[in-house]
């Protein structure tokens, strides 16, 4: 059907990370159909038949929003796989590309591969003296990370095997970079890929001793101190041009290091003596119309609507080359 644009999720109603997915899902359809197109919302399962009777639809491309399926990240690149097993188009990374980041320590070997900064990690014993911060290889929306995250070296194997006891899959002990933080967005349009406005996430006025990371509370708990003092903000590039330029550069590089295609985000830590490290890429980041993502279009002069439009013209793009 050349005007109809399903948009696919794996969301459930199990978590606030899996909820703003399903709402995202509905902020896309409701801005494909102000566009023009038909759409509607399909959830993903385990039963997989769904994809087969899209196929038979015929639909111009798969809006992808699956970033997991039952809640668990490491099952979310089978909607790649399955998408491109029916030759259906869909939006964003490849299967290849999904795959790769959506497992963190995979993400790091490739950007190191690639001669790109990213803090060292360790999946066992942690040298003395490192401080270090505890995350999920495979879930994304900061699950499983919070203010107890933070550990030294010592502590690192204890506080891993707790996590995977409580959250489920595995975890892995990554060097904390104190510092500053920021979150860039990136889109591929008709004229090359656009870097969006860089933003900075400042934590103002946290209490003594909360750490200023963007744990799962600062994301999804409205009550919580740190999502009161976590705040967005713009203008790099005209307070520190050469920062800017700098992240700039490196998010470049990591898009074509990944192989990462319609849109993405690259999160980054920078320390206090300047430098820079990759934190992590998402090649499926989340496009509620509340998120970073659409307050990076806005700030760039770009509509919501005409974002979700790229996203669909470079995934038609990407199948007719």
């Amino acid at each position: 059907m050349a005007d109809y644009i399903p948009v696919l999720h794996g969301g459930t109603d199990l978590r606030a990370d899996e909820l703003d997915t399903i709402e995202s899902a509905k902020c896309v359809a409701a801005a494909l159909e102000r566009l023009g197109y038909r759409s509607n919302v399909i959830a993903l399962d385990i039963d997989f038949t769904i994809i087969e009777e899209l196929a038979k639809e015929q639909p111009l491309v798969i809006f992808n929003l699956v970033e997991s399926i039952r809640g668990n990240g490491s099952l979310g690149h089978l909607a790649c796989a399955l998408l491109a097993h029916f030759h259906l188009p869909y939006t964003g990374a490849g299967e290849t590309a999904f795959f790769q980041s959506n497992s963190k320590r995979l993400s790091k070997s490739l950007l190191r591969a690639s001669n790109l900064p990213t803090p060292r990690e360790w999946a066992g014993a942690v040298p003395a003296g490192q401080t270090v911060i505890i995350k999920s290889v495979n879930e994304h929306a900061s699950y499983g990370m919070d203010q107890q995250s933070i550990v030294e070296g010592h502590e690192a194997e204890d506080e891993i095997i707790r996590r995977e006891a409580q959250f489920g899959g595995r975890f892995f002990a990554e060097a904390y970079i104190p510092g500053r933080e920021f979150n860039i967005s990136l889109l591929e349009s008709k004229t090359g890929l656009q870097v969006l406005p860089i933003a900075e996430m400042h934590f103002d006025g946290l209490p003594e001793g909360v750490y200023p990371i963007v744990d799962y509370n600062a994301k999804w708990d409205e009550e919580s101190d740190v999502n009161h003092h976590t705040r967005r903000r713009f203008g790099l590039e005209e307070q520190e041009p050469d920062l800017a330029a700098e992240l700039r550069r490196l998010c470049v590089d990591c898009w074509f290091a990944a192989d990462l295609s319609g849109y993405a985000r690259v999160d980054f830590r920078v320390d206090a003596k300047g430098r820079i490290f990759i934190l992590e890429y998402n090649a499926n980041p989340c496009l509620a119309r509340d998120a970073g993502f659409a307050a990076a279009l806005t700030e760039a002069g770009m509509s919501y609507e005409e974002g979700i439009q790229m996203i669909v013209d470079a995934a038609l793009a990407k199948e007719v080359n």
